[in-house]
């Protein structure tokens, strides 16, 4: 075969492992944000306090710690491949199961889903980040804009199956799309890897990262999913006080900040295009301070629900773009500290919302624990530009 030949079969086999990365991010959407439209249920099922439901976040986020923790090892050791197929059959598995009869198993379902997505969501990122090379950041705004989809488009699925009585066969659904990706990736190849770890690949070699800079990003990865995570948790209860209690439209504002996530993340590749990476950051950090600003001072709905979009929309293409960085910076490294980055995001994902809780409790006004994620998004532009002369290339 000749080596234009070659080249084309193997573009061709990166293009259809995306294809299946990107439906899998989908995937990965449902399973991180289900639990929320999910805890209504439950609650009532078995008349759960509320530190009963709350036990779901927390093995959700614990088994996602440490699936993403063992990620990083598996991938060092054996590639990218094992833990993506292992992380979607545990994926499928957990999301079969958690329409349970019983208390016990729904909670190990919960778990067990969350070390499937903890275990595919580092690896992912950072194969798709090594796949786009300098256009890593367009590719993974790309890739996240199919999480979003999915985080989207979760609790509208889980409201029409729950009228039509069909919450058992969504949950089936989940399970088989799963299942198609087990068997797809574990005949895909992925030989971009080979190319990564071989020294003598030009410019396999990063630069030596000072500590400082890898600090900095720990930092950043950490605060970045704690604002994030804690502005789609308390948005619904938010918009609930604003409204003075529920209606159709206060029960979807998560939706419309995830809305605002996702559109985002499909326009930031034509961004990308004519903009630094790190004016983008700057930019959307700038708009998700805004935009929190008009959400603490909102005192209607509509104002607040405007605000939300808003936000997501500044937290956008921040994420992907950290992500892009840290494949760069470290090159074949990137899988060692990216562990550490992504278990460290996890950890933020669950001190953000508890922050925002413990501030309003103390303070008595959430309005007042919003503050939290204004101050994350202060301390996001300042790291950024400290690492002005890292991010100039």
């Amino acid at each position: 075969m000749s080596e234009q030949n070659l080249v084309t079969t193997e573009t061709q086999g990166h293009r259809n492992l995306l294809v299946l990365l990107f439906a899998g991010f989908v995937l990965s959407g449902i399973a991180t944000t289900i639990i929320g439209p999910m805890l209504p249920i439950f609650i009532r099922r078995w008349s759960l306090d509320d530190g009963q439901a709350g036990l779901f976040s927390s093995i959700q986020f614990l088994a996602a710690l440490g699936g993403t923790l063992a990620s990083s090892a598996i991938a060092t050791w054996r590639g990218y491949k094992p833990p993506l197929v292992l992380g979607y059959a545990l994926m499928g598995g957990g999301l079969a199961c958690l329409n349970a009869n019983t208390h016990a198993v729904a909670l190990l379902a919960t778990a067990v889903f969350g070390l499937g997505y903890g275990l595919i969501t580092p690896g992912t990122n950072l194969f798709v980040a090594e796949l786009g090379g300098a256009k890593s950041a367009s590719l993974l705004n790309q890739l996240n804009f199919a999480w979003g989809a999915g985080a989207m488009a979760c609790s509208a699925l889980i409201a029409l199956a729950l009228k039509h009585n069909a919450l058992s066969i969504l949950l089936g659904g989940t399970a088989i799309f799963g299942g198609i990706l087990v068997v797809g990736l574990s005949i895909a190849s992925f030989s971009v890897e080979k190319h990564r770890e071989d020294p003598s690949t030009p410019g396999a070699a990063p630069p030596a990262i000072a500590i400082s800079v890898t600090i900095a990003m720990a930092a950043m990865f950490f605060i970045y999913v704690a604002m994030e995570n804690g502005i789609g948790f308390w948005s619904a209860e938010y918009a609930k006080r604003v409204a003075n209690g529920i209606t159709s439209m206060t029960t979807l504002a998560p939706m419309f900040f995830y809305a605002g996530l996702t559109f985002g993340r499909g326009a930031a590749p034509l961004a990308l295009k004519s903009l630094r990476e790190r004016k983008i950051v700057l930019g959307a950090l700038s708009l998700a301070a805004a935009a929190t600003t008009l959400l603490i001072a909102s005192r209607s709905l509509p104002v607040a629900t405007l605000a939300v979009f808003l936000l997501g929309l500044g937290c956008a293409s921040v994420y992907p773009i950290f992500i892009a960085w840290l494949s760069r910076w470290y090159g074949a490294s990137a899988k060692k500290i990216g562990g550490i980055l992504f278990a460290l995001a996890s950890l933020g994902g669950s001190a953000g919302s508890e922050s925002i809780g413990v501030v309003s409790k103390f303070s008595g006004s959430l309005r007042v624990g919003l503050l939290v994620p204004l101050a994350c998004a202060a301390i996001l532009i300042f790291l950024t530009l400290l690492l002005r002369r890292q991010t100039t290339a």
